[in-house]
């Protein structure tokens, strides 16, 4: 449902939410090393969210990447908004331009009470909500797997 580009950037500002703050600035190279992302591909997202105001950046010597507790208090929702647009959660799940109510695809009414929900939750809970999540062990934002055991 979400595209790379979302879930990159909702993983990078989650880090963010968790490791930064003004007098803690992270680089593009340590977030993409930290979450697996390539780092040519999370600094052009950084630089979209950093223009749109969702997160702070500072250039030069000290610079990087930060969340302000303003920051972190708008819902992860903007996040997406902001990458991939307002109308993410209202295209067709399987890419047909026509599917609407009058003419749904297939998918279209098993897919679109999960996308509302989806949209609502993203919507109702803040970036500092998901970030504590991961800070009381509910959620994990990297899982390592060991392979054979």
């Amino acid at each position: 449902m979400l595209s790379n580009s979302s879930k990159y950037a909702i993983n990078a500002v989650l880090y963010l939410a968790l490791h930064s703050s003004i007098e803690n600035k992270k680089g593009v190279k340590e977030i993409s090393e930290a979450l697996h992302i390539p780092t040519a591909f999370l600094a052009k997202l950084l630089q979209i969210l950093a223009k749109k105001n969702a997160i702070c950046s500072a250039k030069g010597p000290g610079g990087g990447f930060y969340l302000t507790e303003e920051k972190m208090k708008a819902p992860l929702a903007t996040i997406v908004h902001h990458i991939d647009g307002v109308d993410k959660f209202s295209v067709c799940f399987l890419g047909i331009r026509a599917c609407s109510e009058e003419t749904p695809c297939p998918m279209h009414y098993a897919v679109k009470p999960f996308k509302e929900e989806f949209l609502r939750e993203l919507e109702k809970h803040d970036i500092e909500y998901f970030a504590d999540k991961i800070r009381k062990g509910e959620a994990y934002l990297i899982v390592w797997y060991k392979i054979g055991r």
